[in-house]
């Protein structure tokens, strides 16, 4: 693995720095009912109350403002691209205006049109492309031919990730207990970032993963033993984590990740309906996948010992209009 390529301690301390001031320390909340269901005391970080809608903008933030600078005085003309589901779209729009710097997001035509609208809103363009691996990834190399854009990758690129695990950071400091964190995996940088932080000062927490069951490549790649992807996304009601696992998050994963639990489009609308209703936060459909997991079987009865549990709400960008087919 190349110098530049490694996710430390450090890197993460530095993009701590970096995001200080720029992010939200988002709040940990709890709640009695969701306590009880799941048979354990559960701590949720409030990233749907992070800037751009999602905890996305974390790793946005830190690696446009490391380009940004080491760019010098022709940082105003740089321009960057990415290719998104939506919420890194959303983060990255707004880390380059917040820069004055210009974004291209490269989207599948079906992701949430409340993510499109935000992208466009912070000066973004915006090109669809179909909702396959090799569609977006054509098409963000298109756009880079077109434009000299610089590409941004949200899972393969460390300044991201480490951006990302400022999470980790904060729940130590937020939950000094903290047995275990859940969260949800798309392609793999903040559970990269977060298992990083964590593992590197308090390796006996246990660091677990959540994806949808029909999205399930980090659960199918930890039990082959190798990074496994799908050709063609599969189509979760959990938009965010319609992904492959990142090359470079892979690598971390399998070191850091105690283990991959999964979870049915059922239990991510019920957990979805239980925080909107219990906790009066509004959570996209990504981030209840954590606590799906949490309130899930398998959970009770291979996580017995965690007593003390923090779950990461990733996001808060809601399609209001598609309500109906959420629920």
């Amino acid at each position: 693995m190349e110098a530049n390529d490694v996710v430390t301690l450090k890197t993460v301390q530095k993009a701590a720095d970096t995001l200080s001031g720029h992010v939200i320390m988002t709040p940990v909340k709890t709640d009695e009912t969701l306590d009880l269901l799941s048979g354990r005391r559960l701590y949720f970080k409030c990233e749907n109350f992070q800037k751009s809608g999602s905890f996305k903008f974390r790793g946005a933030y830190n690696a446009v403002s490391r380009l940004v600078s080491s760019n010098g005085s022709t940082a105003h003309r740089l321009e960057l691209v990415a290719g998104s589901t939506g919420n890194f779209a959303c983060g990255l729009a707004m880390a380059a205006q917040l820069h004055g710097v210009t974004a291209h997001m490269v989207m599948p035509d079906n992701s949430p049109e409340c993510k499109k609208q935000m992208a466009l809103s912070h000066g973004a363009s915006l090109t669809l492309c179909e909702p396959a691996a090799q569609d977006i990834a054509r098409t963000v190399n298109q756009v880079r031919d077109a434009t000299g854009a610089v590409f941004i990758s949200g899972a393969e690129r460390p300044d991201v990730i480490s951006g990302h695990g400022t999470m980790g950071l904060e729940l130590l400091r937020q939950v000094p207990a903290m047995d275990a964190v859940v969260m949800p995996v798309g392609t793999g940088g903040m559970l990269t970032g977060v298992s990083v932080a964590i593992k590197s000062i308090c390796p006996e927490i246990r660091v677990y993963g959540a994806e949808p069951e029909v999205s399930n490549c980090a659960a199918m790649s930890l039990k082959r033993g190798e990074r496994y992807a799908f050709p063609r996304f599969p189509q979760s009601v959990a938009d965010g984590l319609n992904g492959n696992i990142g090359k470079l998050p892979w690598t971390y994963i399998q070191r850091n990740v105690d283990e991959i639990f999964t979870v049915s489009e059922d239990e991510i609308k019920n957990a979805m309906r239980l925080v909107w209703e219990r906790m009066q936060l509004m959570i996209e459909p990504s981030g209840a996948v954590g606590v799906a997991a949490v309130l899930s079987d398998s959970f009770k009865e291979r996580a017995g010992g965690c007593k003390n549990v923090a779950v990461i709400l990733s996001g808060g960008n809601v399609d209001i209009d598609k309500l109906s087919e959420i629920l």
